[in-house]
């Protein structure tokens, strides 16, 4: 009889726990870095070790045993607890350095934040930044990211942050469009053209107005990602919300109706509660957010003046 429990390596557990999820071997080899002959290899000796299968071999893909599927679970616990340990050696380093993971998305990055970071690495020139990008948040619990820099109404509930701004949105056309600026009589602005993000951004404030008060066959252009707004504009395809500090940085657009506050988005900076007290994110935080609030007047629209823009979230740090 094998004896299991001294023949099962944490890299098996990683292993299953990839196979249970993908279902399929091809699919779970480059979830975790391996070939498919491998994979297939080191199942059976895992198998043959414990002495138990661990999937069903189905049409429809592997299929986890009870077996299996009780090692799955233990290993996404044993990933967590891992995890959490090493954000919390992370939260007690004494020295400013090594590397910082970061994930935004693209249009604050281009748009925004590269100069910043820029400067916050000839500050601190032994902390190197490791920046990803992804309209979906990475999961901070498990180390995917140290710092999420995120536009959003509703940041998750267990990463803690500071909200340093608000991300303005504002209608703008092509300058040549409209040489006399913003037409007197806004409802003719509903019979033009227009370019929006696709209606898969629902949640979005300026896309649930467009579906509502623009007819469809308006709707001549749509995008999956904001980055791509402008330059549709200023390519004469339509007129469309932008996010204010990219549209106004471009003397080839037009605003046609001021910011709202109804369709700003709060920018937080986020990070794990384990890595509050770490220096090198505590350091990146505190050089974020000094910066960025000098940017509130561009992100904002400059004439949005919302009061409590500046007031604390329940989880502030």
């Amino acid at each position: 009889m094998p004896n299991a429990a001294s023949s099962v390596a944490w890299d098996d557990f990683r292993l299953i726990k990839a196979i249970a999820e993908a279902r399929s071997l091809p699919a779970a080899a480059e979830l975790i870095g391996l070939n498919h002959s491998t994979v297939f290899r080191r199942l059976g000796q895992i198998e043959e070790s414990l002495g138990t299968r661990l999937f069903e071999r189905h049409r429809s893909g592997y299929v986890p045993t009870p077996a299996g599927e009780e090692m799955a679970v233990l290993a996404e616990r044993l990933e967590t607890d891992i995890a959490g340990f090493t954000r919390r050696l992370a939260g007690r380093e004494i020295l400013p350095a090594g590397e910082l993971r970061v994930t935004t998305n693209d249009s604050l990055l281009v748009e925004l934040l590269t100069p910043l970071f820029a400067a916050f690495m000839r500050q601190c020139p032994d902390i190197k930044l490791d920046v990803l990008l992804g309209n979906q948040a990475l999961n901070l619990s498990k180390r995917d990211a140290d710092v999420a820099i995120r536009a959003t109404d509703n940041p998750p509930e267990n990463l803690i942050g500071r909200r340093v701004a608000q991300i303005g949105w504002a209608l703008y056309g092509r300058a040549t469009d409209f040489p006399e600026g913003a037409p007197a009589d806004q409802s003719e602005l509903t019979q033009q053209r227009w370019i929006s993000l696709g209606d898969q951004f629902s949640n979005f404030k300026v896309v649930q107005y467009r579906q509502k008060h623009i007819p469809a066959d308006q709707t001549v252009y749509k995008l999956n990602t904001v980055l791509g707004l402008a330059e549709a504009v200023e390519a004469g395809i339509g007129i469309g919300f932008l996010p204010c500090f990219i549209a106004d940085k471009r003397p080839s657009l037009v605003r046609l109706a001021p910011p709202q506050t109804g369709y700003a988005a709060d920018l937080w900076l986020l990070t794990h509660p384990d890595l509050r007290q770490s220096p090198r994110v505590r350091l990146f935080l505190d050089f974020m957010a000094q910066e960025l609030t000098k940017l509130r007047p561009l992100m904002e629209g400059g004439a949005m003046g919302r009061e409590d823009a500046a007031a604390p979230s329940p989880a502030e740090i």
